[in-house]
């Protein structure tokens, strides 16, 4: 089952280093295990060069089948629970960080409807542990950032929030909104690994893109260790506009969010659950009450 875990790992990522951080181990023993489920299978799995990583026709072949096993083995940890459960299950939702009030309302309102059949606590988290969490049926639910692409999962779409660019106050000050040619002397702050979404890697490239290239990678910090590198005048990073996000208590002294005329980007939020636990399974009565409660998305 490890061996099939890592080759999933890096066939999503095509990147070993990537994907061993992913697993929380070095870059070596993983190769080392690939190598090893290679020669049981008598098949090359992956094409490696010094640049890049492929699935060979028998590593296209095994992705499904392996994901299937995997999906298999680890939903036999809630099956087991619901065949055995008696009485009222306490099941949790995962929640990522800086989640708006108004999608909180709705967990609450969530949590009551389903107090006659189990008790829904709030398990906070990174949307790569969320979605982890998810699959691996530790969680019932969890509201995530996208991109979210695990095929096991449901999806449903609750709300998209406008992002603007932090920068420091004194340089813009009197300004109501920015271009992105007005970030040219700034750096692009890559929070780290550990707490920024996929969505920030996609901002990441969309800023090269277009032409932003200073960079401050950050190794060991969190988003409080960011404000005081925009407020020192160094560098900008991304908010959400609104003001009632909770994310915007990182906005310290000689700092301001505002809003980018000619880039407008959104952070949408899903709900997610496991279709095989939906549909017949144990969650049905849940995730259709969820997809009530989270049925209007909210634009902000």
């Amino acid at each position: 089952m490890l061996h099939l875990r890592y080759f999933v790992a890096v066939a999503e990522e095509l990147n070993f280093s990537a994907a061993a951080r992913g697993l929380h181990m070095a870059t070596s023993p993983l190769s080392q295990r690939i190598r090893d489920l290679e020669r049981e299978l008598d098949r090359r799995l992956f094409e490696r060069d010094t640049h890049s990583v492929t699935l060979t026709p028998a590593g296209e072949a095994l992705l499904p089948l392996a994901r299937d096993v995997l999906e298999q083995f680890n939903s036999i940890p809630w099956r087991l629970r619901e065949a055995t459960r008696s009485g009222r299950a306490t099941v949790f939702m995962g929640i990522p960080a800086g989640l708006h009030p108004r999608l909180r309302e709705r967990v609450s309102d969530l949590t009551e409807r389903a107090a006659d059949w189990c008790e829904l606590l709030r398990w906070p988290g990174t949307t790569k542990a969320l979605v982890g969490g998810v699959h691996e049926g530790r969680l019932a639910l969890a509201l995530a950032r996208m991109p979210v692409s695990d095929p096991a999962l449901g999806l449903l779409h609750v709300m998209s929030e406008r992002l603007g660019a932090v920068v420091p106050a004194d340089q813009f000050a009197g300004r109501d909104s920015l271009a992105l040619a007005d970030l040219g002397d700034l750096a692009f702050i890559v929070a780290p690994h550990e707490i920024r979404s996929a969505y920030f890697d996609q901002l990441d490239g969309e800023m090269s893109a277009r032409g932003i290239r200073k960079r401050i990678k950050l190794t060991d910090s969190d988003y409080g260790g960011i404000a005081e590198l925009v407020s020192s005048g160094m560098a900008f990073y991304f908010s959400i506009l609104n003001p009632d996000n909770p994310m915007r208590g990182y906005v310290m002294e000689n700092t301001t969010v505002l809003p980018i005329t000619d880039f407008k980007p959104t952070l949408n939020t899903v709900l997610i659950w496991r279709r095989d636990r939906a549909d017949g399974g144990d969650l049905a009565g849940l995730v259709t009450a969820a997809r009530e409660v989270f049925a209007e998305s909210l634009h902000i």
